[in-house]
Formats: structure tokens, C-alpha cells, sequence
């Protein structure tokens, strides 16, 4: 099938895909509209974002709509505003030219009062809401979906590690029972699996490879370097290429509320995205970063979700995600519609095993480069100055003006002249100590060390080089590591957990290290200094539960 035409779509559904310049179907969409028009049956699709699913399943939605009916027909549940938000502006341009047509979308952070009464004056054919604020209508008696024909879960796996498993059974519970359900995910974590054995039937799956979709426009490499020189190195990486455009990952609220401070004292233009923020908040990040105002993004992955940029240069892992299925969904921000893109992670000692894993989970080769020399990156800098300086426009400076900024410079030779404008541009860098080189040696990579240069090491070195790394994981001699009896089962992030150890021991985030959150239990690395505070005696709990803090020790 090469036209959305062969799809079996409706004359005004591909008047509007041909008005927004849809051509060629994409593999999800190909695979799956053809099904659930003809037979309508349960559905599952397992595919990335960014990979026109939302098409998947609103085409067929808006093809078999009745505008005539007054009762919600359909049903989307997603778990971010920014993807209800996003979901919503592509599905009343599918059916701008379908008569009637009724769309709402309901999410947290704005009045639930303005839900009600716009729900009060129209009852939508299609609604999108994510979970809590859903919930919180249906507690008002403000929605009905007694005779709701159509369930979408869209981004499943992550409404379930946001903690929405106990909305969406409640919700499903107000829903008729000989409705169809359309469920996409990336992964397909046992919670997944759980929520098809219980309310589907005998459903249609369809699964579209990350890896062939996702990565093969992408160029994955890693940096090497100390926990502790994190912040200096992504400061050279920023500076180094002079063309970033992306979005820089981390792994809570808190981290990405710091490092986008962090950048943006330094200088760059950084803002943070982040669950704490508020709609306006972020609807005013989000314009900045669109607009190139703001060309840095720093986010967590929940936030991220429903964020559809085009043109990034670079993702960056400044936190490795927990397991590879999240390093494929970050990496496919960049690399969109045939361009290419970057993917760098930042890696410490403790993390060298979980790049291992990832690329023999995702069948990519992860690159190792050198992060620039100090020298280097200030070399570069004076170049994209000077680039800049050259290309000024100088049009509308009179005469005049010209003439009397020489009368002033008239006692200083060219030299001296320069070098006081270097000066201004460069004093706050060399007035800050940072080492020249960042990075961590490789044993046996003689021939790469002290280059200081972006460069790749070969992988038949890497491999050998960091032969015991694996075995280092959760074993820094400045930390000890903890095990606590708490984990995905329970919901727990390490988000969640960061405040948890905050409020209970008053430790900073600073003091806490690597998380590694297991089916039920996690690994914390505590700061040595500080880790007394744990084992203070004192007891945590965690939903009514009591929780077991015991220090873990290194054979």
C-alpha cells in the first residue's frame, strides 16, 4: 500500500490527511487502520513514539463516527497534558471536514470547573483526558461513558510507571463491558499484560521494530568521565558543538530544576520541563523551545512525553535512563522525518555496564568519544566568535559613530584592540578552574589517551578496556549502597524515592548517587558522610507500609 487511499479511509478523512500534507502511510498506520476499519476487533499496538500511531488509531475513530449521536462514542486515555494536548490538535485537523464533530480534551493543572461546564454544554464524541483529572469528573458526575463504544490507553506502559494503574481500573469500571479497547505501548511490561488478560479479547497485535524505525538516522556515542565532572562536561559539550539544538535528560523533578539553573548561570539558554511546573509554565517553555529562543531543553521523561519537535540535533542522557526500551524513546527525539541526529550519553564508572546492555538489547553500536581539552573548546569558541564577529551586518552604523569609537581606540595598536575584546567575551571562562581533561582513562586504549578530542575508540578496545567494569555497578569507594524493600511493583521511581530519602533522612540530592529500581526492591548509593542518617533508626514508611533500610555490603 503506498497512498492512505488504499487504506479504505473516507473521501472527507483524505481531503483532510492531503490538506496537511499527509502521503505515505507509516508502518504502524499501514498495519493497522486496514484491521480495525474492517473488523473493529481489540487492538494492541507496540510501537515508539514518533511513530504516527496517533493516526493509527484516530483515522479509524473519526471514520466510524456517527456525528449524529449524543453520548461520548469514544475514549482516549494518555498520560501527560502536553500528549492529551497534542492528541487533540491531531484529531480535530483529521476531522476538520467531518460535520459535527465534537472533540474536548481534560487534563490536571487547569480549573475543573471550566471541564464542567464546558462538558455541561456539549457532550464530546471523542474525549481525551488523562487519568487523575478524569477520575476527578467522573467522582463530579460530570462525565458519562455508560455507553462509551471505544477505549484507547495510548503510552500504557507510562501511565502504569506514573502510578495510574489504580485511575485506570477505577475508570474501566464506569465503562460498558462490550466495548473495544485500542492499547499502544512501547513496552510490554507484565502490568501491560495484566490489563489484556483482564478486559480484552482475543486482541490484535501488531508490533513495529524501534530499532529499525528509531535509530538508523541516529549517531550514538557516549562520553566517559567521573560523577563528579558531569556538570563541567556537558558545560564543554554545549560549548564544543556550536549548533545544539535538543534536549538534555534526566532522571527526576529535582535534578532537571537544578541542571537547567545550573546552565542557565553559566550562561546557556536552558529552561527546565518538569512535572511540578504549571500549564502556563510549561506552555511557555515549550513556545521558547519551539522558536529557538530557548535551544536547550532540560526534562525529565515523564514531561517529555507528547513533545513533538522536529529538527533537534542532540538528545542527551545527562542520567541513563533505566533500561533500554527509554533509551530508544529519548534517542528518537532527534533524527526525525530522514534528518539525522545525535544521541550522547554521560557515563560514569558505575553506569559503563548499562551502555553494555543497551547496545546488545537494542543492536546499536555506542560510540566512545573524548570529551574536548579545555584549550579545545576555547579554540572553538573563539572561532563561532569570530565567525559571528565577521558576518555582522554593519549597514546601519552611521559614519559618524565610526568615527568617534577610532578617536577612542586611537592609542591602542590592533593587537591591543583585540585583546580587550577577547577579554570581554572571555574573562568569566578563564576566571573559572576547571581540569583540562575530563576524561577517564582506558587502560588499554593507550592510543586515544590525552588526546582530548572527539574521537572515536574502537570497539573491540572499548570491550577490552573496561573488562570489570560491570562488576564496579553500585560499588563507588565514596558511596555505600543501600537496599530498600520497595519497588516497580510499588510504583517507585526513583523521583519518588529521592523524596522519600529526603524527607526521611534529610539528605540532598547531592548526597544521593546512582538508583537502580528493581521489580521489588532498589539499590540507593548514599554519600559515606551522610549515610549515617539512614541508619539512624528511625522508621519509614511508605503507604502505611514500613519500609527496610539495610546497607548492602561489597564482597
Amino acid at each position: 500500500m503506498n497512498s492512505f487511499k488504499d487504506l479504505g479511509l473516507s473521501d472527507d478523512i483524505l481531503i483532510s490527511l492531503e490538506q496537511m500534507g499527509f502521503v505515505t502511510p507509516t508502518e504502524i498506520q499501514h498495519r493497522a487502520i486496514p484491521k480495525l476499519i474492517t473488523e473493529k476487533p481489540d487492538f494492541i499496538g507496540l510501537a515508539q513514539t514518533g511513530t504516527g500511531k496517533t493516526a493509527a488509531f484516530g483515522l479509524p475513530l473519526i471514520q466510524f463516527l456517527n456525528t449524529k449521536i449524543r453520548h461520548t462514542f469514544a475514549l482516549i486515555l494518555a498520560p501527560t497534558r502536553e500528549l492529551a494536548q497534542q492528541i487533540g490538535k491531531e484529531l480535530e485537523n483529521f476531522g476538520k471536514n467531518k460535520k459535527g464533530l465534537s472533540i474536548q480534551v481534560v487534563y490536571g493543572g487547569t480549573p475543573i470547573t471550566s471541564n464542567i461546564r464546558a462538558l455541561k454544554n456539549q457532550t464530546p464524541h471523542i474525549l481525551i483526558a488523562t487519568p487523575g483529572r478524569l477520575q476527578d469528573l467522573i467522582d463530579r458526575k460530570a462525565v458519562k461513558l455508560d455507553q462509551l463504544e471505544i477505549l484507547v490507553l495510548d503510552e500504557a506502559d507510562e501511565m502504569l510507571n506514573m502510578g495510574f494503574q489504580e485511575d485506570v481500573d477505577k475508570i474501566l469500571e464506569y465503562t460498558p463491558e462490550e466495548k473495544v479497547i485500542w492499547l499502544f505501548s512501547a513496552t510490554m511490561p507484565p502490568e501491560i499484560r495484566k490489563i489484556i488478560g483482564t478486559y480484552m479479547e482475543s486482541p490484535y497485535e501488531v508490533k513495529i521494530h524501534s530499532e529499525s524505525k528509531t535509530n538508523e538516522n541516529i549517531d550514538h556515542k557516549y562520553i566517559y568521565v567521573s560523577r563528579h565532572d558531569k556538570e563541567a562536561a556537558i558545560k564543554r559539550v554545549l560549548d564544543y558543538l556550536t549548533d545544539f539544538y535538543g534536549v538534555i535528560f534526566c532522571k527526576t523533578k529535582m535534578d532537571t530544576q537544578e541542571l537547567a539553573e545550573y546552565l542557565e548561570k553559566e550562561g546557556y539558554r536552558a529552561e527546565p520541563l518538569h512535572g511540578d511546573m504549571s500549564q502556563a509554565q510549561r506552555d511557555a517553555v515549550m513556545a521558547k523551545f519551539r522558536n529557538r529562543t530557548t535551544p536547550i531543553l532540560v526534562a525529565t521523561d515523564v514531561a517529555a512525553r507528547g513533545i513533538d519537535v522536529d529538527s533537534l540535533t542532540h538528545v542527551v542522557h545527562y542520567s541513563l535512563p533505566e533500561n533500554p526500551e527509554y533509551y530508544t524513546h529519548r534517542s528518537g527525539r532527534t533524527a526525525r522525518a530522514g534528518k539525522k541526529g545525535t544521541s550522547l550519553a554521560i557515563v560514569t564508572p558505575q553506569e559503563i555496564g548499562r551502555i553494555r546492555y543497551f547496545e546488545k538489547s537494542i543492536g546499536i553500536d555506542i560510540k566512545h568519544i573524548k570529551v574536548p581539552l579545555q584549550s579545545q573548546m576555547y579554540s572553538k569558541k573563539l572561532e563561532k566568535w569570530t565567525e559571528k564577529v565577521i558576518h555582522t551586518d554593519t549597514i546601519e552604523l552611521s559614519e559618524e559613530l565610526v568615527d568617534k569609537a577610532m578617536e577612542h581606540f586611537t592609542e591602542l595598536s590592533k593587537k591591543d584592540l583585540v585583546e580587550r575584546i577577547l577579554a570581554l567575551e572571555f574573562n568569566k571562562l578563564y576566571k573559572k578552574v576547571e581540569k583540562d581533561d575530563l576524561n577517564l582513562p582506558f587502560n588499554a586504549d593507550k592510543s586515544t589517551m590525552g588526546k582530548g578530542k572527539f574521537e572515536t575508540v574502537s570497539k573491540k578496545d572499548r570491550h577490552k578496556s573496561h573488562k570489570g567494569d560491570e562488576r564496579d555497578r553500585m560499588s563507588n569507594p565514596h558511596m555505600d549502597t543501600f537496599y530498600i524493600n520497595i519497588g516497580k511493583i510499588d510504583n517507585i521511581h526513583p523521583g519518588i524515592l529521592v523524596d522519600l530519602l529526603s524527607g526521611h533522612a534529610g539528605l540532598h540530592k547531592r548526597q544521593i548517587g546512582d538508583i537502580e529500581v528493581h521489580k521489588k526492591h532498589c539499590l540507593v548509593e548514599v554519600d559515606k558522610k551522610f549515610s549515617k542518617f539512614l541508619e539512624s533508626g528511625k522508621v519509614l514508611k511508605y503507604k502505611g507500609r514500613r519500609i527496610v533500610i539495610k546497607k548492602e555490603t561489597h564482597k
